[in-house]
């Protein structure tokens, strides 16, 4: 990561059921190759992390459900034209609001919890599977 404490570098997009555009900055995504029609389901944060050239597309559980296969499958298709990476993640406020979506959450996916903000639980094993 950075030494920016907040980690990422641009926020493009703040939304939720109320506000469905608090924050959109258009012209960035835009420059990352992707337009978006305000009638998709775009997800509740969007952050690009320009070290490492990634959009990290945050799904708020308390407003709607993890990203599950069929999330990631329309996330993918809605984002498919990004010069940056995507990555996907479902943020909970608890482990015991996760524990109710487990089953739910999809592979290649990433989990943030906001009562453990330090750290990130990773849906795929062989990526980051190695020694501490």
């Amino acid at each position: 990561m950075t030494d920016n404490p907040n980690y990422f570098d641009t926020q493009i997009y703040v939304g939720d059921t109320g506000n469905k555009w608090s924050y959109f900055d258009k012209r960035s995504l835009e420059a990352l190759g992707v337009t978006i029609n305000t009638h998709g389901k775009i997800p509740d944060v969007v952050v690009h992390y320009v070290n490492e050239n990634w959009l990290v597309l945050i799904e708020a559980v308390t407003s709607h459900g993890s990203v599950d296969p069929k999330r990631r499958h329309e996330l993918k298709a809605l984002f498919k034209d990004s010069t940056a990476g995507l990555v996907f993640v479902s943020a909970f406020l608890t482990r015991k609001d996760m524990a109710q979506y487990l089953n739910e959450i999809s592979w290649e996916t990433e989990v943030w919890i906001a009562e453990s903000p330090a750290h990130m639980i990773h849906f795929d094993g062989e990526r980051f599977l190695g020694p501490y």
